[in-house]
């Protein structure tokens, strides 16, 4: 059997570029083939995110999430600074606003520490010398936080790849997947071509499910797509730097909060609503099939019956500018609805399980000549070249 390469990578997003990278620099002179449907690399959640480089201050110790998102935050400060891409680490404040935050804002300095992460806890007197338009009754100062710009890493580690001899081919998108043990696998695009690889690896993202399935292998999880909508502030002035909300625990959304980005404008956002087709990036965009699709996985079902409130507040606050602007001045009293521009938003490829679990750390299957990558959301972009070695390593032991 001929093959076109010895890796097909299906992805273009941070995540399948930072991929054919390691490859590459793990075994020089491998043969990685990337296809990405689009007509260039980070188009979704790579080029729709915030910009924020994660401490890891979130993430369970001892978790995949936390022990990447630690290790890619000083990578990614560190692949910025060699290849002249802009970025900055001036640190965040997670603010808690209500007496009842207050246990878990010291809990997650707690989890901070677990991690390897700083920490200083603040007092109202000292937010307010870090950001002065910013109230609250307690704070944290996370000094590894950073911004840079997600998807000029990814048109950076797209030169670096096709530097390395690999290929890059956009517009490719994947419909079909022919795997045959002892032998390869084999894809069809949808401009009928057909590509053969030794081994296959699924960075697809929002579509990580559905090309699982296309290979045969039962993922388990199915991607509820929820859509993460933003304002650009119009007095950035009021912001200095990056000011989070404590989260809520039963969620894996950071809540509402306020990014200084590296362009100086400051995003504010994002809420979590459920988005109505994979790549809907507004409600005017209904896919049937995949709202179908999303509609029959038991789980999608078990999230609505068990955070319906959550999920009744955020739907208010995307129907409502003025029930957003509420929740962004708990955070800056100051700020007021004209204060607020629309700005792109993005969708977050959550994975589900078909309990109704979200889950909460990076998850890989691997099968026959397959490595799948099947929920790699937020810190992904942080945590992107760890995840990149983590999946070199498992398809380069598949090939020996």
């Amino acid at each position: 059997m001929s093959y076109d390469c010895d890796v097909l990578v299906i992805g273009g997003g941070i995540v399948g570029l930072s991929t054919a990278y390691a490859l590459t620099r793990a075994r020089p002179g491998i043969r990685v083939l990337v296809l990405e449907k689009e007509a260039g690399p980070a188009r979704h959640q790579t080029g729709r995110n915030s910009g924020v480089i994660h401490s890891g201050i979130y993430y369970r110790p001892g978790s995949l999430k936390a022990r990447f998102a630690v290790e890619g935050a000083a990578e990614m400060v560190k692949f910025c600074a060699e290849h002249g891409i802009p970025h900055a680490v001036g640190g965040k404040l997670i603010v808690a606003t209500e007496r009842a935050e207050l246990p878990r804002l010291h809990a997650l300095a707690q989890r901070g520490r677990e991690n390897g992460i700083p920490v200083r806890e603040l007092g109202p007197s000292q937010i307010t010398e870090f950001e002065p338009e910013v109230r609250g009754l307690a704070g944290l100062h996370v000094a590894t936080t950073g911004i840079c710009g997600f998807g000029a890493v990814a048109a950076q580690l797209a030169a670096l790849v096709r530097d390395a001899g690999a290929e890059i081919r956009y517009g490719a998108e994947v419909t079909r997947v022919d795997r045959r043990t002892g032998r390869g696998v084999a894809v069809r695009t949808a401009a009928g071509a057909v590509l053969r690889g030794r081994a296959l690896v699924n960075c697809a993202g929002l579509h990580c499910d559905r090309i699982a399935l296309l290979a045969g292998d039962e993922p388990g999880m199915r991607i509820v797509p929820f859509r993460g909508e933003y304002y650009d502030l119009a007095r950035p002035e009021l912001v200095r730097g990056l000011v989070y909300p404590v989260p809520d625990p039963a969620f894996p959304f950071l809540g509402v909060h306020l990014t200084r980005g590296i362009d100086g404008g400051v995003h504010v956002g994002p809420n979590a609503v459920p988005a109505l087709a994979r790549e809907g990036y507004d409600w005017s965009v209904v896919r049937p099939r995949e709202l179908a699709a999303t509609l029959a996985w038991p789980g999608a079902w078990r999230i609505a019956r068990e955070h319906w409130r959550y999920g009744a507040g955020e739907l208010h606050r995307s129907l409502s500018k003025p029930a957003f602007t509420r929740a962004v001045r708990r955070l800056l009293p100051s700020v007021s609805a004209d204060d607020l521009r629309p700005a792109p938003a993005g969708v977050r490829a959550q994975a589900v399980l078909r309990d109704g679990t979200l889950a909460d750390d990076f998850l890989f299957l691997e099968a026959p000549h397959t490595v799948h990558v099947l929920n790699a959301p937020s810190p992904a972009a942080t945590a992107s070249l760890p995840i990149g070695r983590e999946v070199a390593r498992r398809v380069l032991g598949q090939l020996g």
